[in-house]
């Protein structure tokens, strides 16, 4: 397979039945391919309960999991690194490609390129950021958060091991510097920087605004079904789910389980299939 890549010279995806193998052959191709950019993708749930609802009793089970946090980074770097425009990138990857993920498109709308000397309000740029998922922490400084103080913005990116250092001189880029989330210690100076989406499921303000009426009418005729049918517990249930995720994502713009919705955000039919991996490669991979 490596020999077949160094003669095609193609973005690669190899598919592995199981996460062990495919922790193996990443190692492998990482010492076939030291210069590229070879990534791993497999599911980051250690552990994933549905949600679950019985209407006989009434018992409504929330869906319970726990996300692995070095796989999640190691997720996000693959999507970053396929939508870099960069040509020499290997995926390994287990079956997980071929789950629902978000919107290519819109992840890429959603990366904030920032140069030094470039101007841009320090307020405007903290916006960008949460538009892009990421979360302001006066507390403890983890992947996918960033903090402020005075006129420096500091960003753990959500896809990498470091974090970035903006300094801003009114509404002018000062200087950037890669530094190290832990110690804070400078690492190198940049001239230019991509931050890239904190989470795979990412959209724009507009179809998140537009999302949200076809969410509330295809709610309205799912209660309907349900009343007409004698479910009048299911229709209240799912009445007060689906009101409160929309509550949560006119205030916050993101709720838990957003990817329920994701057939609307990504403006597709009933029966087309969602994004996926398998999407953010271009054609000829």
């Amino acid at each position: 397979m490596a020999n077949v890549i160094q003669n095609t010279q193609r973005p690669t995806l190899i598919l592995s039945h199981n996460k062990t193998l495919a922790a193996q052959l990443y190692g492998e191709f990482k010492q076939f391919f030291p210069e590229n950019r070879v990534e791993y993708f497999v599911s980051y749930y250690d552990y994933y309960q549905p949600e679950a609802y019985l209407p006989t009793s009434d018992l409504y089970i929330e869906k319970d999991l726990s996300i692995n946090q070095e796989i999640e980074k190691l997720r996000l770097s693959t999507t970053s690194a396929l939508r870099s425009g960069r040509r020499d990138i290997i995926v390994v990857s287990s079956v997980s490609c071929i789950y629902g993920m978000g919107n290519p498109t819109d992840f890429y709308a959603n990366i904030i390129e920032v140069k030094v000397g470039e101007m841009i309000g320090r307020n405007q740029f903290l916006h960008r950021l949460v538009d892009s998922l990421y979360s302001r922490t006066t507390g403890e400084f983890t992947r996918g958060n960033f903090r402020v103080k005075g006129d420096t913005v500091d960003v753990y990116i959500a896809n990498d091991d470091i974090a970035l250092r903006f300094h801003f001189f009114g509404d002018e880029v000062e200087a950037i510097e890669t530094m190290n989330p832990i110690t804070n210690a400078k690492m190198e100076t940049l001239e230019m920087v991509r931050i890239f989406p904190a989470n795979i499921f990412v959209t724009t303000k507009e179809r998140m605004r537009s999302s949200q009426i076809q969410i509330q009418d295809d709610l309205q005729e799912r209660l309907e079904q349900f009343r007409v049918g004698g479910q009048p517990l299911e229709a209240k249930r799912l009445e007060d789910r689906v009101n409160y995720d929309l509550e949560m994502m006119r205030e916050l713009g993101y709720c838990s389980g957003i990817e329920n919705y994701s057939r609307f955000f990504d403006r597709r039919s009933a029966g087309d299939r969602p994004f996926c991996l398998l999407d953010y490669f271009p054609d000829d991979y």
